[in-house]
């Protein structure tokens, strides 16, 4: 079982839209029992929260369910439990860091960095300004190298 934890500020918006989108790539090549998703934040703002409705329109409009999912907060055992931590911006990525006391290695990581020919280094949070839907394309496109990664790393285990 390989485990993906996407980590971003609230967990409302981009990390579990990428935890929905990540669970419906599996699901769709048929391997949801292979690889488990979770999200997390690193504030506590929005504990057992559902996502944003923002994200909960987009995820919709894309058939993309993100039922029983509901905010959380990173926690250091996280970097045992989980195989990639994707990190939705540097600024989480610094937090995670923090919270995991400055172990990171090459499993944590920042999600534009599945994208590097985007140019662009952070998902921008659509908290702040509602782009929904480029947020979605981002995650779309991220989630489906980060699973053609971890069907190669599978493949190579």
């Amino acid at each position: 079982m390989v485990r993906v934890l996407f980590v971003c500020l609230g967990n409302i918006c981009r990390s579990p839209m990428a935890e929905a989108v990540m669970r419906h790539l599996a699901a769709a090549e048929q391997l949801p029992y292979a690889i488990e998703v979770d999200s997390a934040g690193t504030g506590d703002w929005h504990l057992g929260h559902q996502p944003h409705e923002g994200t909960r329109k987009v995820l919709d409009e894309h058939g993309v369910s993100y039922e029983g999912m509901a905010a959380r907060l990173v926690k250091s055992a996280d970097y045992e439990d989980f195989q990639y931590i994707v990190c939705m911006d540097r600024n989480n990525l610094r937090d995670v860091r923090g919270i995991f006391g400055g172990a990171a290695g090459s499993k944590v990581f920042t999600f534009m960095e599945l994208l590097p020919q985007r140019g662009v280094l952070d998902v921008p949070d659509p908290y702040y300004d509602g782009n929904f839907d480029y947020v979605y394309e981002l995650v779309e496109a991220g989630c489906k190298a980060l699973l053609e990664r971890i069907k190669a790393d599978m493949a190579r285990a």
